[in-house]
């Protein structure tokens, strides 16, 4: 299931996919993939991009 959400608040941010990578410590493949809904990320990641887009786990992963 794609991550609009994600996606959307990182577009928000006027954020590329490569700057978020790189203030999660992930390439830039791993942020398309979560995007795409081809990658469950760990917790401890979902908490680094909610961190670097000023969300909470709610609003970004949780249904």
């Amino acid at each position: 299931m794609k991550n609009l959400r994600l996606k959307s608040a990182r577009a928000a941010k006027d954020m590329s996919q490569e700057q978020l990578a790189g203030l999660c410590n992930v390439s830039r493949q791993t942020i398309n993939a979560i995007e795409k809904g081809d990658y469950n990320p760990s917790i401890k990641l979902c908490i680094a991009i909610c961190k670097a887009l000023g969300r909470t786990l709610d609003e970004l992963f949780w249904e």
